[in-house]
């Protein structure tokens, strides 16, 4: 039997078992990752992150690493939830409350591209500033306690203008992008001279929160040069880049893009164990990391808005999580493709992608909530011990009332007040013109006019890049592009000026023919079998200079329409900014104040966020001025009725 205190004694050695093993419990809880069915009633994953932000990190020893089919952080196990934001994409003045959002999502890392043909756009001439600041922008993400994976390129895809690549690299007729050419080796190293140093001192053992930095983008889906690679690896490497490197491919690409000594991720939009079995056979016993877990998707001009079910999502998003992988959503926000920054595809026929980059994203593109971002959020809190942040507030929008033009320049008249035309015996590219200090042209519209003395066919024999509006004597014959290479030319008297207006629709930004992006006319045009000669080129890249330079004359539009022409009207805002959607049927919008716009466009085509930033130059003018202009191109508009929509809501038509 036992005695009375030994019964005591037994208890208080049971109670400190119990203890012992509560206790476990929860520093497993705190610090580990780890599924705990023997410490609670949730069979999923629980996390506790709340000592692993930027701003906690005073003593940072080791950085990222993958070890053992994990991530560690400081040597703890730790697993990235990311979502992708480009700042080149949102407005600086947006870019706080769209980081919060991501924050307040559950997510721990924002991941973002550097594109280089915003940074260097023209050889040499570098910009870092305003909306192109990378550096605040990723310690603005630090401050709000985001880890950050950095995506710089030189090549980015992201359905931008030739991947992120300056269309200048295109001079060369013998350029090969994405390869150890030396023109574009040697044009990497002088923008990594540039780009690497701002990045460095924001790496996570410096005291930034830089985690993880990518090599170059997909290169499996291109693979054109076994050195390429190891070539970006070490450019990367020997300008004091230390933190985890890391590539990302899809299925296909993922032996193109294998790098020796690299982590390799994965890009996709169904989830599949057997793609995940593939990406380990590369790598065996590395952390499984999808970098690009597709949300949505683009669109192209003329094809439908591309939708993603939330619930087909959330599956996605369970699986990966439950399969012990870390995740960042592409996108999480996409934001506005300002100016003509637009990408395009060409497999089987050339598409242009469309303004908006809203790619049915987590957050919308004016920034607001969708069932994804609501059903993610209540996912993420099963997963996170502490509280997730309380829910920014949104942006409220406003319709403002329909703009009508009221004034015009003729296209024709606006041309006396641009420099001399280029005279050349044969066409020139855009990216061959002698203009911006022998930079050429990266985007726009081209004009090319000669004389001819007859009638007969136009044929462009697939020179024309993209679609081209052809006139006589200033009137509007007909197009040609890549599917229409004939048009009709009238007969008539004597010889008459042939005018073709040729507009850079985007150049592709993903696939085998990013060196065939030259734009503009790319070689003869044919009259009857003749090649024409003896061209006036004017370059129509529509920068802030041009607008500043158009004569103070404007005529009132005429009831009938007419066109190419700049038209002028008056937007009413009154005194309380707000966000609107800007929507017309054809044409771009330009700022009165260019320089304070990403690239001065504001949209061509389809709709698009107009933020107060914007609008309160409108409202800063409506007071100085009395009333707010803004300028449109266009061809063959119904001028006699409102054109220019201005609504609070999206609209994918």
């Amino acid at each position: 039997m036992w005695t009375t205190s030994g019964r005591r004694r037994e208890q208080r050695r049971k109670l400190g078992l119990l203890l012992l093993v509560i206790v476990g419990c929860l520093v497993v809880r705190r610090y580990l990752p780890l599924k705990l069915d023997g410490c609670g009633s949730l069979g999923a994953p629980r996390f506790n992150w709340s000592n692993m932000v930027p701003i906690q990190r005073w003593n940072r020893h080791l950085g990222l690493q993958a070890k053992d089919s994990e991530f560690l952080l400081e040597g703890s196990r730790f697993r990235i939830f990311g979502g992708s934001i480009h700042y080149f994409r949102v407005p600086r003045e947006y870019w706080k409350d769209r980081l919060l959002k991501l924050k307040a999502c559950g997510l721990n890392t924002l991941t973002t591209y550097i594109p280089w043909n915003l940074h260097e756009p023209e050889r040499g001439k570098f910009n870092f500033s305003g909306n192109l600041d990378v550096e605040a922008f990723v310690q603005m993400a630090a401050d709000i306690g985001l880890w950050v994976i950095l995506r710089p390129g030189p090549y980015i895809c992201s359905e931008w203008d030739l991947g992120g690549l300056p269309s200048w690299l295109l001079q060369d007729s013998s350029m090969e992008l994405r390869t150890t050419y030396v023109g574009f080796i040697k044009a990497v190293d002088l923008y990594f001279n540039q780009l690497i140093p701002r990045v460095v001192p924001l790496q996570y053992t410096q005291g930034g929160p830089i985690i993880a930095v990518q090599v170059e983008n997909e290169y499996g889906s291109y693979d054109k040069d076994p050195n390429y690679m190891p070539y970006i690896k070490m450019a990367l490497l020997k300008r004091g880049i230390v933190e985890l490197l890391m590539t990302s491919d899809n299925k296909d690409g993922l032996s193109g893009g294998y790098v020796e000594g690299v982590l390799a991720t994965i890009n996709l939009k169904n989830v599949d164990s057997i793609i995940f079995n593939y990406l380990q056979s590369f790598q065996d016993n590395k952390p499984t990391m999808v970098t690009e877990f597709w949300t949505g998707w683009f669109d192209t001009w003329g094809g439908p808005h591309h939708i993603v079910d939330a619930d087909d999502v959330m599956v996605s998003v369970s699986s990966i999580i439950q399969m012990g992988a870390s995740l960042n959503l592409y996108m999480f926000h996409g934001g506005t493709n300002f100016g003509f920054m637009n990408g395009a595809q060409h497999f089987t026929d050339y598409q242009a992608d469309v303004t908006s980059y809203d790619y049915d994203a987590i957050l919308t593109e004016a920034g607001d909530y969708t069932p994804k971002f609501f059903k993610l959020r209540e996912y993420f809190s099963t997963l996170i011990d502490n509280p997730l942040p309380q829910l920014p507030a949104l942006k409220p929008k406003a319709s403002y009332h329909a703009v009508r033009p009221s004034h015009y320049i003729s296209l024709w008249d606006a041309l006396e007040h641009m420099d001399k035309p280029i005279e050349s015996e044969k066409p020139v590219n855009m990216e061959n013109l002698s203009v911006n200090q022998g930079n050429g042209q990266s985007y726009g519209y081209i004009l090319y006019e000669t004389s001819i003395y007859e009638g007969g066919t136009l044929f462009s024999k697939d020179h024309i890049r993209d679609r081209a509006q052809v006139f006589v004597n200033k009137i509007y014959i007909g197009y040609i592009d890549y599917l229409v290479e004939g048009l009709t030319i009238p007969r008539g008297q004597g010889h008459r000026k042939l005018s073709i207006l040729v507009e850079n629709c985007g150049r592709v930004n993903y696939g085998l023919m990013l060196n065939k992006q030259r734009k503009g006319l790319i070689g003869d045009i044919y009259l009857n079998d003749s090649p024409l000669r003896n061209f006036k080129i004017y370059s129509l890249e529509m920068k802030a200079d041009f607008f500043q330079r158009l004569s103070s004359t404007w005529s009132p539009v005429p009831e009938e329409a007419t066109g190419p022409a700049f038209f002028r009207g008056t937007l009413h805002v009154g005194f309380i900014v707000l966000d609107t959607f800007l929507k017309l049927e054809v044409g771009e919008v330009f700022s009165p104040n260019v320089a304070a716009l990403p690239h001065g466009v504001l949209s061509s085509l389809m709709s698009l966020l107009l933020g107060p930033l914007y609008c309160a130059q409108l409202r800063e003018a409506l007071t100085l001025r009395g009333s707010q202009q803004q300028r449109f191109l266009g061809v063959d508009w119904p001028l006699g009725s409102s054109f220019i929509s201005l609504c609070s809501n999206e609209i994918f038509e």
